[in-house]
């Protein structure tokens, strides 16, 4: 099974990526991250994002809802923003972020490939 570094390489090979980070949920830390750059921090947007799946975590307490998330969708004017809490064993507590160019990106294909990719990884 693919570790981090082949998951990573992995999700910027997904059409219109820009970054990608496999992040830790409770310390907010970018256990790694690949693409972004100096206009986008990723480790700023990992630690950002991790307030996000809390913030909805919270939600669906309050909610009684008693379903896993299977990613969390943010649209801006020019990206998409994925955040998919990774959900076996090995990977609890710890979600992929990624990163799209809302202009070269296919959102469906996106959100399969990257539970594909959520799927083959082994930490």
């Amino acid at each position: 099974m693919p570790d981090m570094d082949v998951a990573l390489k992995d999700a910027m090979q997904i059409d219109g990526a820009i970054g990608a980070a496999l992040v830790d949920r409770s310390s907010g830390m970018a256990l790694g991250v690949s693409g972004g750059g100096r206009d986008f921090d990723l480790t700023v947007a990992a630690a950002a994002n991790t307030e996000v799946i809390r913030a909805k975590l919270r939600t669906m307490e309050m909610l009684n809802l008693r379903e896993k998330i299977e990613d969390i969708l943010v649209t801006l004017d020019s990206q998409y923003h994925l955040i998919r809490p990774l959900t076996g064993r090995s990977g609890k507590g710890l979600f992929l972020y990624l990163a799209l160019n809302k202009d070269r990106a296919n959102l469906a294909l996106a959100r399969h490939q990257l539970k594909r990719i959520e799927g083959n990884l082994d930490i």
